[in-house]
């Protein structure tokens, strides 16, 4: 008994693979908005009633899209940041923006499933959060270990934060401890930063404009490190 129940589960995990992977296919052809259960068991030669045994409904099918996007994304980041000294902030910080940046342009269209256009009549339940700030809690990391370093030595060029950022500052430094609020604010407006640039790479903002993207992305993310008080 316990042997069948390891095959039917290893069949399903299979199964569920094929899925999803010819789910992908479908979000290069149609986008997101336009993922279809029917479509996908067409090409798996499946009757549409028998999908829906692995995936309820278009929903927990992008639901599980979405948290191997963010897993996959999420382990890039860590081992690039594994990959560098402990002690070197700054080069950890880097190594991070550079795996976001390649992790995206190798899956252009799952990075738009988690960073672009939101799906009409989606909305992503709890079940992603988890997989969704594994490349956060990186970055937090890197963030307060600097600080607790003592090698932050950010330039005096920014206005004082907001006083209501106080609140927001608090939920943040779960991520990052210790970190006080001009710092926190600062490590905002760089990660949203990288991401900009990303996206804005990723879906042609740049285009005739930033003709060689590569070394400007390196100068764009060693300036928030400078913003973020990083030696650079």
């Amino acid at each position: 008994m316990s042997a069948g129940r390891t095959a039917r589960e290893r069949v399903r995990a299979e199964l569920t693979r094929e899925i999803t992977d010819i789910a992908r296919r479908q979000l290069a052809l149609d986008g997101a908005a336009g993922l279809s259960l029917r479509a996908v068991a067409r090409e798996m030669g499946m009757v549409s009633s028998a999908i829906y045994r692995y995936f309820p409904s278009r929903d927990d099918l992008l639901t599980a899209l979405i948290i191997d996007g963010y897993n996959a994304l999420g382990e890039a980041v860590e081992n690039a940041d594994a990959a560098c000294p402990p002690g070197d902030h700054t080069g950890r910080w880097l190594a991070v923006c550079h795996a976001v940046r390649d992790w995206a342009l190798a899956h252009p269209h799952e990075y738009a499933l988690l960073y672009g256009s939101p799906v009409p009549g989606y909305k992503a339940p709890v079940d992603t959060v988890a997989a969704a700030i594994r490349d956060t809690v990186v970055y937090g990391r890197i963030v307060s270990d600097a600080h607790r370093a003592g090698v932050l030595n950010p330039p005096d060029l920014c206005p004082p934060v907001p006083a209501s950022f106080g609140r927001d500052a608090a939920r943040v430094r779960e991520l990052m401890p210790g970190v006080p609020d001009e710092v926190v604010a600062r490590a905002v407006t760089a990660w949203t930063g990288l991401f900009g640039w990303v996206g804005f790479e990723l879906f042609g903002q740049f285009n005739n404009a930033i003709l060689d993207p590569a070394p400007a992305f390196d100068h764009a993310v060693r300036c928030h490190a400078a913003l973020l008080g990083l030696p650079v």
